[in-house]
C-alpha cells in the first residue's frame, strides 16, 4: 500500500511539471504579438516599433519607402518586409544593428549606408548575438553590406548585395564576419564590392552556393579561420580571385574560379595553409589558377585546369603535398615552380601536353612526364621573355631540359600520367 501510494505521488508531481511547463509555452505563445508598419497605420517608423514591441513578437514592413537609419534591435524579434520595403538610409550612417539573440531580418531593400574612414558602416550588422537569420534582403549604395562581429550560430541566405565600389579604400566588404563561429552562407549574390566575402578568426562556417563577381579585390578572402568549408560556389570576374591564408584544415570543394585576369590576379592564392582539401573545383581562364606559398600537406584531386596561364604556380616552402587525379586543359604552363627541390607527388593526372604513349591500353603512359618547362623557370625570372611563349627556340629548350633536366626539379615528375581526362 504505502508503495502504490509513493508512486501515485511521484506520479502527480511528474504530470503537475508537466502542465507547468505547457502553460509557460501556451503563454509565451499567446503573448506573442504581431505589428504592421505602414504610413497609414498606427505606427509608421520602423524604430519607434521596436521600441515598443515585446520580445519574440513579429513587425511587418508594409510596401513603401522609410527614411530611417540607426535602427536597433535588441530583443528576440522578427523584421520582416511585405513586397521589399525600401529602407533608406540618405548615407547618415549604420541601417540596421542587431543586439540580441533570436534575431529574425526578412524581406527587405536597404539602400544608402553612410560611408566613413574611421567607421564600418553596414547594412546589417550584427553584434555579439547568437541563433540569427538574415534572409532574402536586397542591398544596393552600400559602404559593407552584412557585417558579422562577435556573433555565432546564424544563418545568411537568399542575399542580393550589389555595391558600387571604384577603388579598395574607400570602399567595404559584401559579407564580413569578424571573430564569428557557426555561421552558414549560402545562397547569395555578390557583386562590386571590395571584398565579396570576408572571414577573419572565424571557425566552422560553412560557404556554399554563393556568386561572388565583378569585386575590386577579391571574391572571398579569410585569414587565420580554421575548419570552414567552400562548397559550389562561383568566383568570376575579380580583382584577384580568392585569398585563402593564415588557416587550417579547409575544404574547398566543387567551386568554380573563372576569368579573373591581370597582372598580379589569381584563380585562388593560398599562404601559410596547412591541412587542407582541395577538391572537384574548376580553375578556368584564369591568370594563375592557383598561387602557392607556404602551404603543406593540401590534397589536390579532382581539379580541372583549363585554359590558364599557369594552372599552379608554387613560390616555395611548400611541404608534402599531393596532387592526384586532376586534369590540366591547355594551360601556357601547368606547374611554374621556383625551387629545385621536391617534396610533393604528383601522380595519376591526365595532361593535354602530354606525348607519351599507352603500349599495354592500361590508361596510364608508359613514360613520366615532366610538367615543369624550363621556360616558365625563365619566365619567372625575366617576365618581359614571355613574347616568346610560341616560338620554335622556346620548344628547343623545353625537349632539351626534359631530355636532361638541369633547371628544373628533376624530381618532379608524375610516373603515371593518365592518357583519358578524369570524369
Amino acid at each position: 500500500m504505502t508503495i502504490r501510494i509513493h508512486t501515485y505521488h511521484h506520479s502527480f508531481r511528474y504530470l503537475c511539471l508537466l502542465l507547468f511547463l505547457f502553460l509557460i509555452g501556451s503563454a509565451k505563445n499567446t503573448y506573442a504579438e504581431t505589428f504592421s508598419v505602414c504610413h497609414s497605420c498606427t505606427h509608421t517608423s520602423i524604430k519607434e516599433t521596436i521600441a515598443s514591441a515585446h520580445a519574440y513578437d513579429t513587425i511587418y514592413i508594409q510596401k513603401g519607402t522609410y527614411k530611417e537609419f540607426d535602427i536597433v534591435i535588441d530583443k528576440p524579434l522578427s523584421l520582416i518586409g511585405k513586397q521589399y520595403p525600401v529602407i533608406d538610409g540618405e548615407q547618415q550612417g549604420e541601417i540596421i544593428t542587431i543586439t540580441s539573440d533570436h534575431v529574425t531580418v526578412d524581406g527587405l531593400f536597404i539602400i544608402n549606408v553612410g560611408i566613413s574612414y574611421t567607421e564600418d558602416f553596414a547594412a546589417i550588422r550584427v553584434r555579439k548575438s547568437n541563433h540569427f537569420t538574415i534572409r532574402n534582403i536586397v542591398l544596393e549604395r552600400l559602404f559593407f553590406g552584412i557585417y558579422i562581429e562577435k556573433s555565432n550560430h546564424g544563418k545568411i541566405y537568399h542575399n542580393k548585395i550589389i555595391g558600387n565600389a571604384v577603388e579598395e579604400h574607400n570602399s567595404g566588404n559584401g559579407i564580413q564576419l569578424w571573430y564569428s563561429h557557426h555561421i552558414e552562407i549560402a545562397h547569395n549574390f555578390i557583386q562590386q564590392v571590395r571584398d565579396g566575402i570576408y572571414l577573419e578568426f572565424s571557425n566552422y562556417c560553412t560557404i556554399k552556393n554563393n556568386t561572388s563577381t565583378k569585386n575590386i579585390r577579391y571574391g572571398l578572402h579569410f585569414m587565420f579561420s580554421n575548419d570552414d568549408s567552400y562548397d559550389q560556389n562561383i568566383f568570376e570576374l575579380n580583382g584577384a580571385g580568392v585569398a585563402v591564408m593564415f588557416s587550417r584544415r579547409i575544404k574547398m570543394t566543387n567551386n568554380f574560379f573563372r576569368k579573373n585576369w591581370g597582372t598580379a590576379s589569381y584563380g585562388m592564392l593560398l599562404k601559410e595553409i596547412n591541412d587542407a582539401e582541395i577538391i572537384g573545383n574548376t580553375f578556368e581562364e584564369n591568370t594563375i589558377g592557383i598561387n602557392i606559398e607556404g602551404s603543406n600537406r593540401i590534397r589536390y584531386t579532382k581539379n580541372n585546369f583549363i585554359t590558364n596561364g599557369w594552372a599552379i604556380k608554387v613560390r616555395g616552402a611548400c611541404y608534402t603535398n599531393t596532387f592526384t587525379h586532376n586534369n590540366f586543359l591547355y594551360n601556357s604552363f601547368d606547374i611554374s615552380y621556383n625551387s629545385k627541390l621536391n617534396d610533393n607527388l604528383f601522380d595519376k593526372n591526365y595532361w593535354s601536353n602530354y606525348t607519351g604513349y599507352d603500349l599495354d591500353k592500361n590508361n596510364i603512359g608508359d613514360v613520366g612526364y615532366r610538367p615543369v618547362k624550363l621556360f616558365s623557370y625563365i619566365v619567372n625570372r625575366t617576365p618581359e621573355t614571355i613574347i616568346l611563349l610560341r616560338s620554335l627556340f622556346i620548344d628547343i629548350i623545353d625537349f632539351s631540359e626534359k631530355v636532361s633536366p638541369v633547371f628544373t626539379p628533376d624530381k618532379l615528375i608524375d610516373q603515371h600520367p593518365l592518357m583519358k581526362k578524369v570524369l
